[in-house]
């Protein structure tokens, strides 16, 4: 590893493949992220082009945490999976939490979930033993309004947090838990790809998982996590984590209502308590949806799109949206806690 990538320095990055591409920014975000690369003519293969500029690529990922490909021809999954992989050289498919895409190896659907609600902010897999530092989105089809997928450099958003939460929840950790039933979220036949039971048992022994079958039939797994990580390329502190995703304070009012008529506490389908199994005061929630909301970048996708972000330095959510919708998921470069 190169000394000035160990140190956190951000190097310089050319792209520019004798004019074959053009390096730059959104409008109004000149040297944030995320970094756009776009053709600067008609016949560019973008795979080609990709796996020989691997390096300068993951330079302008680790330095801008977002790499934004808009313009070439990546207009179905297959078309992104090879794209997807000349950048990361090799894609994660084994992954229970969304629902695979039958065009194409190794992709993925976007989270199954209510177009009039959104998605919080969360880092892909972080409430596990092991996360993809490398996650990819591909728009097939852009929706008529909404439907953007915000994002926000963890790495400022550790240093712009109330330094008092930041150490509570840097110290203490999290726990978080799920309930798997039926009808709500994901069974867990289908998070752990299998209905022997043995196998579940061992899956959650070998990553530190708590693993409880309740005497209706259904699962609850805890597991113990950071909230704070540092990267292993730039050394970095990145907030790093899914609280907002778990805790029942971020639900819609009317929604959190309806689920606790429907569940005692412990029972909820998702909750996530500080590490020690206190509850994370829901002032605590409120205060990080406002400044997640005050941090976040957002920009309309255009259809033939496609973001490489590395999972650890930005996390990512999803607005409401009207219309058809179909962004495709990828990811690489599996790490382990």
């Amino acid at each position: 590893m190169p000394p000035e990538i160990r140190r956190g320095a951000r190097r310089a990055v050319d792209l520019s493949s004798k004019g074959l591409t053009a390096t730059g920014h959104l409008p109004g975000r000149e040297g944030k992220l995320p970094l756009v690369i776009r053709p600067s003519g008609p016949q560019i293969d973008l795979p080609q082009w990709a796996a020989a500029h691997r390096d300068e690529l993951t330079a302008g990922l680790h330095r801008y945490g977002a790499v934004l490909f808009r313009g070439f021809d990546i207009a179905t999954p297959s078309a992104f999976s090879v794209a997807a992989e000349a950048v990361a050289a090799q894609l994660y498919g084994d992954y229970g939490d969304l629902p695979r895409d039958e065009a194409a190896d190794n992709i993925f659907s976007s989270t199954p979930y209510p177009a009039n609600l959104p998605i919080h902010f969360h880092n892909e897999s972080s409430h596990m033993a092991q996360w993809p530092t490398r996650i990819f989105f591909s728009c097939q089809i852009a929706a008529e309004s909404g439907g953007e997928t915000p994002l926000i450099d963890c790495r400022e958003l550790y240093r712009s947090l109330d330094p008092a939460i930041v150490e509570q929840l840097e110290t203490r950790g999290l726990r978080y838990v799920r309930n798997f039933g039926e009808g709500i979220d994901v069974s867990w036949q289908d998070f752990f790809g299998t209905s022997d039971r043995a196998v579940v048992e061992q899956r959650c022994s070998e990553a530190d998982t708590t693993c409880e079958w309740l005497p209706n039939g259904n699962l609850r797994i805890k597991q113990g996590a950071a909230a704070v990580r540092t990267h292993p390329v730039t050394g970095e502190k990145v907030v790093f984590n899914q609280v907002l995703l778990h805790h029942p304070a971020a639900i819609p009012e009317s929604i959190r209502t309806a689920l606790f008529e429907l569940f005692d506490p412990d029972l909820l389908p998702r909750n996530v308590t500080y590490g020690d199994g206190e509850p994370i005061p829901d002032s605590t929630i409120e205060y990080l949806m406002g400044r997640y909301d005050e941090l976040a970048v957002r920009f309309p996708w255009e259809e033939g799109d496609m973001i490489m972000l590395d999972n650890m330095l930005v996390c990512h959510g999803r607005a409401p949206f009207e219309g058809a919708r179909k962004i495709l998921v990828a990811m690489s470069g599996i790490i382990a806690a």
